[in-house]
């Protein structure tokens, strides 16, 4: 479904990737880990449209995205949840919603209907404002509004970011129920531990380049390579 070869991304003079490459399949969840500052924000980025690349190749579904701009990489088929999460706080959980509609979805795709059936939280939350939520209610919904772009990859950058254990384990499981829905999620994490409980293939990033591409039982393996490039 997604495939990036020899990716370099640079901020001004600075070479962020430095010859990346990574493959998804269609239906999967990857995980890609590492340090801070290594690369895998940029990653996502240089997919999007965000950042370009000033080498390689970048394909989704046959097409070239580099060149792309970033809402013509949505349109293709594409989401993207940012680090920040970037929800309206001052508008409701329903209305959140509402701006996440495409026009032309086919029909079957992701409705508010289906949205509020897949997380029922939501639904209860319905009327509040996105101010309101909790990290993790922010988290989710974010991700909900980009479903509803009926998206075929969702691009999730550090969902767990400074949310509580508890709430960690329910957003990967959130994000698990959307790989289920028949939504390749692509996610960039810290979190070594948690997310080996739902990603089915691993990629680790060194500074600007991939040291490592396995399923959990070869990460599992891999002590040095945690130990070299993880902070477990």
């Amino acid at each position: 479904m997604l495939e990036l070869k020899d990716i370099h991304s640079y901020y001004g003079k600075s070479h962020i990737l430095q010859g990346v490459s990574m493959a998804l399949k269609e239906g999967e969840l990857v995980c890609l880990l590492g340090r801070n500052g290594v690369g895998k924000s940029t990653t996502l980025k240089s997919i999007m449209g965000l950042v370009k690349p000033s080498e390689g190749s970048i394909r989704f579904k046959e097409q070239e995205l580099i060149g792309k701009r970033p809402y013509e990489v949505a349109r293709l088929g594409v989401g993207y949840v940012p680090e920040d999460r970037r929800i309206f706080r001052s508008l409701t959980v329903h209305e959140n919603l509402l701006m996440g509609v495409r026009n032309g979805a086919k029909n079957g795709g992701w409705t508010v209907e289906r949205v509020y059936e897949q997380f029922p939280q939501l639904k209860e939350r319905r009327d509040n404002k996105g101010g309101h939520l909790s990290g993790g209610e922010q988290q989710m919904l974010t991700v909900a509004r980009t479903l509803m772009g009926n998206p075929k990859l969702i691009l999730v950058d550090e969902p767990t970011e400074g949310l509580a254990p508890l709430i960690v384990k329910e957003v990967l499981e959130m994000l698990a129920a959307v790989r289920s829905s028949g939504v390749t999620v692509l996610m960039v994490e810290q979190n070594f531990k948690a997310s080996i409980k739902v990603a089915d293939r691993f990629y680790i990033m060194g500074k600007g380049h991939m040291v490592f591409d396995g399923d959990t039982e070869a990460l599992l393996a891999a002590e040095e390579i945690r130990r070299n490039y993880l902070e477990v």
